[in-house]
């Protein structure tokens, strides 16, 4: 009997499945068909530690995370209620096991999910064009992993799976080095490499751009020295950046790489694979809050509005605060997201919003304040179209919301040798926040030159925000660049408030000051 026969849903859950589907609609939710299927624990924590595909690459590191995820649900650590894939159409699993209650449940939370994936614009850089027939987004994520599964087998059986696997190790210590703006720019004319780009030079000096002169005797008060060297500067400085590659500084270290690195087929193959998996899960780092905060907010209605009796209720509850528990100096982007998914809701039908509301400083007035706007639907479902964390946090969290669930920061304080609170000021909790979220806290590089100091170096920028890199990650990021540029690369960046650059030559690590 094959795997999909095995996972195939009951009839029992189908027609739950088929039930929880009719509510969602009802109360608005718009979502890809979703296909369920029915796994034991060694097979939802195998899916698990491929990232929810069971056809990708071979590589030790899924072994790895298969190994914790197995101990943890031994142990009674953790345990997965559900798994969900962004596909056309979506996939989601269910634990064997699980009590009726359980598996409600995780329906009703996959549906907002799905409904998130499909309805948010974050998401929509995974679409792989659109469906003829209805125009929905066309995702084959599924087939575009075992793919990419299939090169990389492919190249292993060609060149060895050591070599591959050492490739792939230093291709993923580079995955996060992409850019989340490229999939939203316009497209940009292919570059080739540095060497098609340098032009001959005849010699020939361009000609000056000078304003025109009917009589000789007004060319030295129409075009002053003054403004003829200006013009002489500018066209030496237009060359210069002509011949500056490339033009702008580009945030997408790899895809620079994989156009531009002296590959061979095979490695730029294999690059190109981690690549494009690396803005597949993207937006699913830009929107974990919002993602997971609208997949709570929509099972708690499904389930005490419309799915559950009054036998199941109470098991309902206690599984809803398991999930909703928050332990101290932690973050629970499922709280996080579906308190503030209903603060804005509130807000919105109580007219909480616009500029007589900002311009209120009653706090009596504020409190009381009720204008029956009933705009809470509305706004909630075009909050989770338009934004990502950052900007949902930016815009939507409020001190009053900070101050009612008692967020505060903390740090370490090494006199007292233990985490302490810091702050509660609103602002200041605010922007810590937002400086976590803010590229998942990894550190933004671009690349500046390919042709540093003429010598062919790769010189790359670290855009400082008050945190010096980590001086051994930093190093092995650079080794791994070195492995496929084949060339020395620099890292300019600050070190102890001091402007540093630190070089790598493929042998010796070294570092100065600039």
């Amino acid at each position: 009997m094959g795997f999909s026969m095995k996972t195939r849903l009951p009839g029992y859950l189908r027609d739950e499945q088929r039930r929880v589907e009719e509510f969602a609609r009802e109360m608005g939710l718009d979502f890809f068909p979703t296909l369920f299927e029915v796994l034991s624990y060694d097979r939802i924590n195998e899916i698990a530690a491929y990232g929810g595909f069971p056809t990708r690459y071979p590589h030790w590191r899924f072994g790895m995370e298969f190994e914790q995820l197995s101990k943890s649900s031994e142990y009674g650590l953790s345990k997965i209620y559900e798994l969900v894939i962004n596909n056309n159409p979506s996939i989601a699993y269910l634990l064997e096991g699980n009590s009726m209650v359980d598996q409600k449940l995780v329906m009703a939370h996959v549906l907002g999910h799905v409904d998130f994936f499909k309805n948010n614009f974050a998401f929509s850089i995974t679409d792989q064009g659109k469906d003829p027939r209805d125009g929905s987004p066309v995702r084959k994520w599924i087939d575009t992993m075992a793919n990419h599964g299939s090169i990389v087998r492919r190249w292993a059986n060609r060149v060895g799976i050591e070599k591959v696997e050492e490739l792939v190790d230093v291709c993923l210590s580079l995955e996060n080095l992409i850019d989340p703006q490229s999939p939203f720019s316009p497209p940009e004319e292919r570059s080739g490499p540095l060497a098609q780009l340098e032009e001959e030079d005849d010699g020939t000096p361009e000609p000056l751009r000078l304003l025109k002169v009917e009589r000789d005797y007004m060319e030295s008060f129409i075009n002053p020295d003054e403004f003829v060297e200006a013009q002489k500067l500018k066209i030496e400085q237009e060359k210069e950046k002509a011949k500056r590659f490339p033009e702008a500084p580009d945030r997408d270290v790899l895809g620079f790489l994989v156009k531009n690195a002296p590959l061979d087929r095979w490695e730029r193959d294999v690059l190109n694979v981690i690549r494009r998996e690396a803005y597949y899960f993207l937006p699913q780092m830009q929107t974990k809050i919002m993602n997971e905060g609208w997949a709570s907010y929509w099972h708690s209605r499904l389930m005490t509005e419309r799915i559950c009796d009054a036998s199941e209720i109470v098991d309902y509850a206690e599984r809803n605060a398991g999930v909703m528990s928050t332990a101290g100096g932690k973050l629970n982007p499922y709280k996080l997201g579906v308190e503030l998914y209903r603060h804005i809701e509130e807000r919105w039908n109580k007219g909480q919003f616009g500029k007589e509301w900002d311009d209120c400083e009653d706090a009596e007035q504020r409190r009381l304040w009720d204008r029956r706007t009933g705009m809470g639907q509305e706004k909630i479902f075009e909050v989770r179209k338009l934004y990502t964390d950052v900007t949902f946090i930016d815009e939507f969290l409020t001190p009053d919301f900070v101050m009612e669930h008692k967020m505060y920061a903390f740090g370490y304080n090494p006199r007292n040798d233990r985490w302490e609170i810091e702050t509660r000021q609103f602002e200041q909790v605010k922007q810590r926040l937002l400086f976590q979220l803010t590229n998942a806290g990894n550190p933004v590089i671009r690349v500046v030159d390919a042709n540093h100091g003429n010598r062919g170096e790769l010189l790359l920028e670290h855009d400082h925000q008050g945190i010096d890199l980590r001086l051994d990650w930093a190093r092995e990021v650079l080794a791994a660049i070195v492995r496929l540029w084949r060339r020395p690369v620099v890292l300019h960046t600050i070190i102890e408030k001091k402007a540093s650059s630190l070089r790598f030559d493929g042998s010796d690590h070294t570092q100065k000051p600039r």
